[in-house]
């Protein structure tokens, strides 16, 4: 794989040479915390570049960059020159705390931050939750295009199950930088820890990324975390994605209405390369959730309000 080897297309999205001027217009000012453009290990559908330019034609505010394996800080700023200052949608990105970065590394995550990184995801890949739901079940991930090593877990937790001293550091970090805070996808116990400990070090912004997918909180959980301050994201690849690989939409609905509006979010979480573009599918949710009977003003509110609450310094 090369930099320049991304297979992108938007008019590959078939259904967006459709027209639908109600499901655009919600998209205008939309915030995507969630993006996975490349480079990357895994194969990717599009570049960074080409991610901020198809958000910025569909009138996008921010758009997050996330890589599992690096900062994406660096990239981005790369690009500034490049054409990226020239669009109209903001990119940011941040940095997700794996083996490949060093795991639980103050370091980096200081780094990341003061280079411009807006969001800081604790483990991902290297989750306990991660690896065991890797192991039982088909994740939907892809396969490296680079040979690496396996994914080691990383608990936030020491022996004795007290927070590990680098974890308060990391979060002393992010409270001065004023950075998003993401419990990536750890589980809800470790997640919990992880919030309590978050709010009493002063993080301001704290999210809880796809609740039904790996981290396997309940409405009931969720709705805990939200009345904490804590919002809750959906990714609208798992409701609008490959039809065999749909959730219902009443299971979001559900955690919608007992989280309330204004502490969902609503992201992509795209740029696989076999899966739509992330405005496909925020064009899609959109005109699903319209179809369902939510009012206009309680979807933009999802689609972007409330990600540029968190994201947006």
């Amino acid at each position: 794989m090369t930099a320049v080897d991304y297979p992108f297309n938007p008019e590959a999205d078939t259904d967006r040479a459709t027209p639908d001027p109600e499901a655009d217009s919600l998209l205008v000012g939309a915030v995507d915390l969630h993006q996975h453009p490349g480079p990357s290990p895994f194969p990717r559908r599009m570049s960074i570049l080409d991610a901020a330019r198809d958000a910025s034609d569909a009138g996008f505010r921010a758009i997050v960059a996330k890589s599992h394996h690096h900062s994406m800080v660096s990239d981005i700023l790369a690009l500034q020159t490049a054409g990226l200052a020239e669009l109209s949608t903001e990119v940011y990105g941040g940095i997700a705390l794996n083996r490949s970065v060093g795991g639980l590394n103050p370091y980096a995550v200081e780094l990341a931050l003061r280079m411009g990184g807006r969001v800081v995801w604790f483990p991902t890949l290297s989750s306990k939750a991660h690896v065991s739901h890797h192991e039982h079940h088909d994740t939907g991930f892809p396969t490296p295009e680079v040979e690496l090593r396996s994914d080691e877990v990383i608990s936030i937790l020491d022996d004795e199950g007290a927070l590990r001293p680098e974890v308060h550091d990391i979060l002393s970090v992010i409270a001065a930088e004023d950075a998003v805070m993401t419990c990536g996808h750890l589980g809800v116990e470790e997640s919990q820890r992880l919030i309590d400990a978050a709010l009493a070090a002063g993080v301001r912004r704290i999210l809880i990324n796809h609740p039904v997918f790996v981290v396997g909180a309940s409405v009931e959980q969720a709705a805990a975390w939200a009345r904490q301050g804590v919002y809750i994201e959906h990714c609208v690849i798992m409701y609008w994605g490959k039809p065999e690989r749909r959730r219902s939409l009443d299971e979001l609905l559900s955690f919608i209405k007992a989280v309330g509006v204004e502490n969902t979010v609503l992201s992509s979480d795209s740029g696989q390369k076999t899966n739509p573009l992330p405005v496909t599918l925020y064009r899609r949710a959109a005109r699903g959730l319209l179809d369902a009977g939510l009012p206009e003003a309680d979807i933009r509110t999802m689609l972007g309000t409330n990600g540029a609450q968190l994201l947006l310094p």
